[in-house]
C-alpha cells in the first residue's frame, strides 16, 4: 500500500510580480479574467455585443510567465492567441465592495497577455467546451511589473497596443472598455472574497490572432511600459 511518504511532492512556489520604484515584489494569491469586455473584440468573435453579464473565469497563479520570458506553444491546440489586457493588482476587498469604493483597494496597475487555446485538437469544440481547457493552461499568463496607484493613478483611457514582431496587431484605448474596473471589482466580490494579491485580467479589445514559435509579443499601455515575451517550441 502507497503512503504519502513515498511521492516526492515539491513544494509549492509562490508567484510574485517586480513592484517599479520597489525592491519588494507582489505575491500572487489568484488570476481572476474578464472575457468579452471590448465591444469590437465581441463583434470579431461572433457574440453579442449588448451590456450583458461580464464573462469569469481564472488562471492558476503559477501560469504567470515574467517580463522577457518565454511561452511555449501549448499542447493540443494549432491556434495559440494572444490577448492584450491591462492587470489589476488588489491590496485587499472582502465580499460585496461597492463600486463607488472599488477603488480605494487597488495596489496598482500592469501590462498581461492572456494567451488562449483558441481551437481544441481532439476535442468537440462548442458552448458546453468548459473555458478552462483553453484558457487555463501552463504559461497561460504572461504578466509584466506592477506599478502601484501612487505612481501611475487609475489608467481609465490611455492607448493600448500590441506588436508581433514588430507589427501592430492590437490597438485601441482602455476607455473602451464595456465594463470598467469599479464594476469588474464590484461585480467579482459578490461572488469571491478578493484578497491581497488577487490580479484581474480586465478583458482584451479586437485584433487578437494566432502566433508561432520564434514570435515576439511586445505589448504597451500608456504609463505602463511595456511586456515582452518569445513564444517557444512546443512544450515537452
Amino acid at each position: 500500500m502507497s503512503t504519502l511518504a513515498e511521492f516526492a511532492v515539491p513544494a509549492p512556489v509562490q508567484s510574485s510580480l517586480p513592484v517599479i520604484g520597489s525592491s519588494a515584489r507582489y505575491p500572487v494569491r489568484r488570476i481572476y479574467c474578464v472575457g468579452r469586455n471590448y465591444v469590437a473584440h465581441v463583434r470579431e468573435m461572433g457574440g453579442d455585443e449588448t451590456r450583458d453579464f461580464p464573462l469569469i473565469f481564472q488562471k492558476p497563479a503559477d501560469s504567470i510567465v515574467q517580463d522577457g520570458g518565454t511561452v511555449p506553444y501549448p499542447p493540443m491546440t494549432d491556434d495559440f492567441h494572444f490577448e492584450l489586457e491591462l492587470m489589476v493588482a488588489m491590496k485587499g476587498g472582502g465580499y460585496n465592495i461597492p463600486q463607488e469604493e472599488a477603488l480605494s483597494h487597488v495596489f496598482g496597475y500592469g501590462i498581461c497577455l492572456d494567451m488562449t487555446r483558441r481551437r481544441l485538437l481532439d476535442t468537440p469544440d462548442g458552448p458546453r467546451i468548459p473555458w478552462e481547457l483553453k484558457k487555463s493552461f501552463d504559461h497561460s499568463a504572461p504578466c509584466g511589473p506592477i506599478y502601484p496607484v501612487e505612481t501611475v493613478g487609475h489608467p481609465a483611457s490611455g492607448g493600448i497596443k500590441l506588436e508581433v514582431d514588430g507589427v501592430a496587431r492590437q490597438d485601441s484605448v482602455l476607455s473602451l472598455m464595456i465594463w470598467r474596473t469599479p464594476e469588474i471589482i464590484s461585480t467579482l466580490s459578490k461572488y469571491y472574497s478578493l484578497e491581497p494579491g488577487d490580479l484581474i485580467m480586465t478583458g482584451t479589445p479586437h485584433g487578437v490572432g494566432a502566433v508561432m514559435p520564434g514570435n515576439v509579443l511586445v505589448g504597451s499601455i500608456e504609463g505602463l511600459g511595456q511586456l515582452t515575451v518569445t513564444i517557444g517550441e512546443a512544450a515537452a
